[in-house]
């Protein structure tokens, strides 16, 4: 019976031969994740249910990024809880303030998510590291619960969308806008408990950068999870990241697809979503001059070496406008360490950037940029909904980096080709 890639993966995983849509399955898991706002409720579950045992050291990662360094007493409460568990179990992935960075970078980034693995984690942007061929999804806290005590998670097998990508993203277009133009087209409910896979030609001009940001977004438009082939530049990211086996799976060719939707990377135009909805998307052509009080370059979406550089790119020798905020986050503590080496911090601090510590932040109305009433930012995270980053009537629109910082000089949204 043919599959999808995803339908391979957890076929596998349950140690079946195959699997249908809509089919029930308990799965293995090579990994379960949690954070510090998601972590202290599983931790409370976990215990409630009388487990006192992990399945595994190994395969749990703990990440305190969200508002860390803690902003607050309840904050650090909730540090100190997951701290507690990470050493009563002695969990080894476990990352605090001046290791940790935003989960979703950080993962892959240690190789603790590999091509092949099935992993869940209590964030809903956990489907970033379909990017390295593997499936991820986002899970309730309970779920996790289960899925530390016993490493297994039950899920309904999920039909397939096929997203084929032809040519070659043009100049001062990224990932981000792919994902953006595609969330435009089917809408936040587009892809409900269903798989995105990516295939075409185009997929082998994007970075691996690109894919991180592709798959990231995938619950955006209501997606199970987003997934991408494995491929040389999977293969190269993966070299010397983890010591265990690589699993490549391929969609079988008369594998079934609910529906295809190819995207013309030639002639794909840089990408906002106005509020309240990242659906709600323009081309920055119709968005350009709308005016901003901040922007914000950063997350598990957009806080990676490429985002950075294109970022810096545009800054360099150029300075923030005096009515705006700019706030740069890098995602982990090893992309800190190469953007200082390349000299993009000095860039950024010159231009009138504030440059952060890795933290998830602002993102979540967290800390390091919230909003004030009747606020808009510009903003190269993953959601736009009202009050996401501070009250109701604060307005964010969404961007690539390339815009962010070129609206950062402008003063108000702008094309970065109209700087050069």
């Amino acid at each position: 019976m043919p599959m999808t890639m995803t339908q391979k993966i957890l076929a596998a995983h349950a140690g079946l031969d195959h699997v249908t849509a809509g089919q029930m399955i308990e799965a293995k898991l090579d990994l379960v994740l949690g954070n510090d706002i998601t972590a202290p409720v599983a931790i409370k579950e976990f215990e409630k249910a009388g487990f006192d045992k992990v399945f595994s050291t190994e395969k749990i990662a703990l990440v305190l990024d969200h508002s860390t360094p803690c902003k607050d007493i309840k904050s650090a409460q909730l540090c100190a809880i997951v701290r507690d568990f990470a050493n009563q179990h002695n969990i080894q992935n476990f990352f605090d303030v001046g290791t940790v960075g935003i989960e979703h970078a950080l993962i892959p980034e240690h190789g603790l998510a590999i091509a092949g693995d099935a992993i869940i984690g209590a964030d809903s942007h956990t489907c970033t590291y379909g990017a390295l061929g593997a499936f991820s999804t986002g899970i309730g806290s309970t779920d996790m619960a289960a899925g530390m005590a016993t490493g297994t998670a039950w899920f309904k097998v999920p039909a397939a969308i096929k997203v084929v990508l032809t040519g070659k993203k043009q100049v001062y277009v990224s990932g981000k806008d792919i994902i953006l133009h595609l969330i435009g087209l089917i809408g936040v409910d587009g892809a409900l408990y269903q798989s995105l896979e990516f295939t075409g030609e185009g997929v082998s001009a994007l970075s691996m950068d690109d894919r991180f940001t592709i798959s990231n977004m995938a619950i955006e438009c209501g997606a199970k999870n987003g997934i991408f082939p494995v491929d040389e530049k999977t293969m190269a990211y993966l070299k010397g990241r983890t010591d265990r086996e690589v699993r490549v799976y391929t969609p079988d060719v008369d594998a079934e697809y609910v529906r295809t939707i190819t995207i013309n990377l030639d002639t794909l135009r840089p990408t906002v979503s106005l509020p309240h909805l990242p659906s709600n998307t323009r081309t920055i052509d119709q968005a350009k001059g709308m005016p901003l009080n901040q922007v914000v370059i950063g997350s598990c979406t957009n806080g990676r070496m490429q985002d950075l550089r294109e970022a810096a790119a545009i800054l360099n020798g150029r300075k923030v406008a005096k009515n705006i905020r700019c706030i740069v986050i890098p995602a982990t503590q090893e992309i800190y360490l190469q953007a200082m080496e390349e000299g993009l911090v000095k860039i950024f601090i010159e231009s009138g950037c504030a440059f952060s510590t890795p933290t998830c932040g602002p993102c979540l109305g967290g800390h390091m940029g919230v909003l004030a009433d009747n606020e808009w930012a510009i903003s190269t995270t993953n959601r736009n909904f009202v009050g996401r980053m501070g009250p109701t009537t604060s307005m964010i629109i969404l961007s690539n980096p390339a815009v962010a910082a070129a609206s950062a000089v402008a003063g108000c949204v702008a094309d970065p080709a109209d700087l050069t």
